[in-house]
């Protein structure tokens, strides 16, 4: 659930606070990659990740078995004389939260362990020097702070927000300019050199092996950190300029006063990404609009408020219309598990939108969309009156509705199907409540039991 406390520090000090100087990190951290305690933790998490497997084949709970074999042993041995050589990463799609395809590369769970064992040496040494401006895969931060952040900065009089759309960013990394910047403050050449080989490790498409000159795939534990170690730079330069913006991973937003002063920012920002991290702005996503017709993480806002983005509403219900479809065949239980897993998960996140009577308004559209699968799965109109009469509908209502010639979803709001298949009934059925959760998001105080 998201905390929507406000965040502690003021928006005068988001653009002061840094930490200098830099220090001098050490040049032997190699060992402390390999120390138990560090290793046992990294498998703790990837454990609890879960997560598929690369490709070898190897999952999860295989893994511990390997461990007993002597399997890690060989290649802790393959680590420490520098001959270890990670294997490429298994390409796969998934869907982003607000429509379209994320490329996502799997490495195999043996790497994930040690991408992760990394992460967890190098975290504490980087992440007390990122900017305050940054949310994106770090302790203590999510994307929901990064939207209240913005949120925040609007009510500065800031109307216009200038969108960037990096294209491609997490394939198109320089890996030359990457290990360049962990150089300057990772002095242990084993550990770096083992980095390298991750950059390097390739990707499988389609059982195709096609090697990779650049880009951080995401996927892996390590890619996070190196993405914000990478786009670093880019905060402290919008610092510097005294820009009010947040970042979260590769999607980021400035907030500017007006459309002039947008189309400046948006000109040299472009300069400044292609020509120092040789990184592409999508010129045709990239653009200067009002705060209310920005798109930031899925919202945008309005008036100071935070609302859901169209799409964000579109691709919601294009879902729902999914696990609702007549032709999905499974039993009532499963899918009303199957809403309650997606709407809970989806509130969590989006939940923190000024949406009540949003989720009013759904609430009752998914219930007129569930009376329709029972309506379906009933069928014959013999066990349609059977039903109706079984939940209290009178005789003459029953046969009425059981008879009628409208089609499900007509039928679905006739009042002897309401009276049959009432909120009450629904919710004790398990049918999730959105209206319920957004109530928990922001009272979560004033929820019992």
């Amino acid at each position: 659930m998201p905390n929507l406390s406000v965040l502690t520090t003021s928006s005068d000090d988001y653009y002061q606070q840094r930490i200098s100087p830099q220090p001098a990190f050490s040049s032997n951290l190699f060992p402390q990659l390999l120390e138990p305690e560090n290793l046992h933790r990294a498998w703790r998490q990837v454990k609890a990740n879960k997560g598929a497997s690369g490709i070898d084949g190897m999952t999860i709970e295989a893994f511990p078995r390997w461990m007993q074999q002597g399997g890690w042993q060989q290649c802790k041995s393959q680590l420490e004389r520098g001959e270890y050589q990670p294997s490429a990463v298994r390409r796969v799609e998934i869907d982003k939260p607000d429509g379209g395809k994320r490329k996502l590369g799997i490495p195999t769970v043996i790497d994930r362990v040690i991408q992760q064992a990394i992460a967890q040496i190098l975290t504490p040494l980087f992440d007390p020097y990122f900017s305050v401006n940054s949310f994106g895969f770090r302790p203590n931060r999510n994307a929901q702070q990064a939207v209240l952040q913005v949120r925040n900065i609007i009510k500065q009089k800031r109307k216009f927000a200038v969108d960037v759309d990096l294209s491609k960013f997490f394939d198109r990394v320089n890996h030359d300019l990457l290990m360049t910047q962990l150089r300057s403050k990772v002095q242990d050449k084993r550990l770096l050199a083992l980095i390298g080989k991750y950059l390097r490790a390739g990707v499988m498409v389609n059982d195709q092996f096609e090697a990779s000159f650049e880009g951080v795939p995401q996927g892996g534990p390590l890619s996070p950190l190196l993405s914000n170690i990478m786009l670093d730079s880019l905060d402290k330069e919008l610092e510097s300029r005294g820009h009010h913006f947040a970042r979260y991973a590769d999607d980021f937003i400035i907030l500017v006063k007006s459309q002039r002063a947008g189309e400046r920012v948006l000109k040299s920002i472009t300069h400044y990404l292609g020509t120092k991290l040789k990184l592409i702005v999508n010129e045709h996503k990239s653009q200067v609009v009002k705060v209310g017709q920005s798109k930031f993480l899925g919202f945008t806002f309005n008036r100071g408020k935070i609302q859901w983005h169209a799409n964000t509403l579109h691709v919601f219900k294009q879902k729902i219309r999914r696990l609702t479809n007549r032709n999905w065949g499974v039993s009532m239980s499963y899918q009303l598990f199957k809403l309650r897993q997606y709407m809970q998960g989806w509130i969590n996140y989006f939940g923190i939108a000024n949406a009540y009577q949003g989720c009013v308004d759904l609430d009752h559209w998914i219930r007129r969309r569930v009376r329709m699968c029972y309506w379906r799965q009933w069928r014959k109109p013999r066990t349609k009156v059977q039903n109706l009469l079984k939940r209290g509908v009178r005789i003459q209502a029953a046969v009425a509705c059981g008879l009628t010639s409208k089609g499900p979803w007509r039928s679905s709001k006739t009042p002897g199907i309401q009276q049959a298949l009432s909120n009450e009934y629904l919710e004790k059925a398990g049918l999730y409540s959105l209206r319920d959760g957004w109530i928990a998001v922001h009272y979560p105080s004033q929820i019992t039991g």
